[in-house]
């Protein structure tokens, strides 16, 4: 996870005007990773509504998956879904 000064210095007002909080550069961050700017608007939706914990762990899950997926964005999102319930399970 990135600290705020870490953005604060990668920020460029001329090309990132309309990302002024920290999920909307994390949601950007997501959809560069995974190959999916199309969808940003999810992205930046789930990192503003959904614990970074299982989001990182959903990334990670993608980067290191073997098959490497021509749909990357698919495979994330089925992931999410799997830790999201394990979550919901352990309460």
């Amino acid at each position: 996870m990135q600290s705020v000064s870490d953005l604060l210095k990668k920020f460029d007002p001329v090309k990132d005007k309309y990302i002024s909080r920290e999920f909307q550069s994390y949601g950007i961050y997501l959809s560069e990773e995974l190959n999916d700017y199309k969808h940003k608007s999810l992205y930046i939706k789930l990192a503003k509504t959904t614990h970074r914990s299982i989001l990182e762990k959903a990334l990670s899950y993608v980067k290191d998956a073997k098959t490497y997926s021509s749909n990357k964005g698919a495979l994330f999102m089925w992931k999410l879904k799997q830790l999201k319930d394990e979550s919901k399970a352990r309460k």
